[in-house]
């Protein structure tokens, strides 16, 4: 699995002209899932997320009641475009193999006790975001 962490000062992401996700102060968490990712990975990287320390005072979600996720399903996460330039998705899982898991991923979060917001799997989405710092960290499980 693989995530961009953005520290946000808020988020949302709309769908059809509707939101229906959105977050203030906390992570916006874009997750791309590959073929031989599973429930293990998601466990891993939601407990990587909410332990990372890079909120204010080096604080975590897990530190900061008020901070929350926001959780965006992000196949291009697994472009790659190293020829030509059309990037291929060819390690991207497909819908049917990566949806499990990013819900594995988002009730994991929550399990640790993650308020979470998402967004909706496989929809054209638009998300908003004012980043905070900016601070900006890549995860790879």
């Amino acid at each position: 699995m693989r995530a961009v962490v953005q520290r946000v000062a808020r988020a949302a992401v709309e769908v059809d002209g509707r939101t229906v996700g959105a977050i203030e102060s906390g992570l916006l968490v874009l997750v791309g899932v590959t073929h031989t990712d599973a429930e293990r990975e998601a466990a891993v990287l939601a407990r990587k997320v909410f332990g990372l320390r890079i909120l204010a005072d080096e604080r975590s979600v897990s530190d900061l009641p008020d901070a929350a996720v926001l959780a965006v399903s992000q196949f291009t996460l697994y472009g790659d475009a190293r020829k030509g330039r059309r990037p291929t998705w060819a390690a991207a899982a497909p819908g049917p193999v990566a949806e499990p898991v990013f819900d594995s991923f988002v009730d994991a979060l929550r399990a640790l006790g993650a308020r979470v917001e998402t967004g909706v799997f496989g929809a054209d989405m638009r998300v908003e975001l004012v980043n905070d710092g900016p601070f900006t960290v890549i995860l790879d499980v």
